[in-house]
């Protein structure tokens, strides 16, 4: 997948980091964010990369890193200058939903993500069984982890679309929320240093 250039020089753009477990549905969002279709899809080897012009001014960068356990391993050196942490979850895959969530917590401890704004999409939400934003909240602890940052829990279906204009509308919000303030956060250290 390739980067497409925004046709707007000056617009801004955010870094968005997807991460979650092999099979939970990382690519197939980011293929209905992008093309509002679904595609089949393989395991990500390694990582995609797509920007979504959000509005004329604005644009996310997507990076879909691989979820596979060797994958998990190299997670770290995709943490720096991201505005935004999606976190995929297979809300029907019970078995796995431990394993998810040691890496979910996992991540969030990395000084990277401090602040970073998170959003969980309990993905398969067309699955017999699939649990629910709640229950996905309560599981992963999410107040939790998360009590020192904007964070949400949409509930969504990626072959569907179902709950996806909410995630990105969100997610759009806490982005922007996150760069102004790193912007302003500079301003300040920039002031101190005179």
């Amino acid at each position: 997948m390739g980067l497409q250039n925004t046709k707007h020089p000056k617009a801004k753009q955010a870094k968005i980091l997807m991460l979650g477990l092999d099979s939970a549905g990382k690519s197939t969002l980011l293929y209905k964010f992008r093309y509002n279709d679904v595609f089949l899809t393989i395991p990500t080897i390694g990582f995609n990369v797509d920007m979504i012009e959000i509005q004329k001014d604005f644009t996310l960068t997507f990076w879909d890193v691989g979820g596979q356990e060797k994958m998990r391993q190299v997670w770290c050196h995709f943490l720096e200058d991201t505005d935004g942490l999606l976190y995929v979850v297979d809300s029907s895959d019970k078995q796995r939903l431990e394993e998810s969530k040691k890496e979910f917590e996992f991540v969030l401890k990395n000084e990277c993500l401090k602040s970073v704004p998170v959003m969980v999409l309990a993905n398969k939400q067309d699955l017999p069984g699939a649990l629910n934003a709640e229950e996905i909240t309560r599981k992963f602890h999410i107040k939790k982890y998360c009590s020192d940052r904007n964070w949400y829990v949409q509930p969504c279906c990626a072959s569907t679309g179902e709950g996806l204009s909410e995630a990105l509308q969100r997610l759009t919000a806490f982005a922007k929320q996150h760069r102004r303030s790193k912007e302003t956060s500079t301003v300040f250290k920039e002031i101190k240093t005179l």
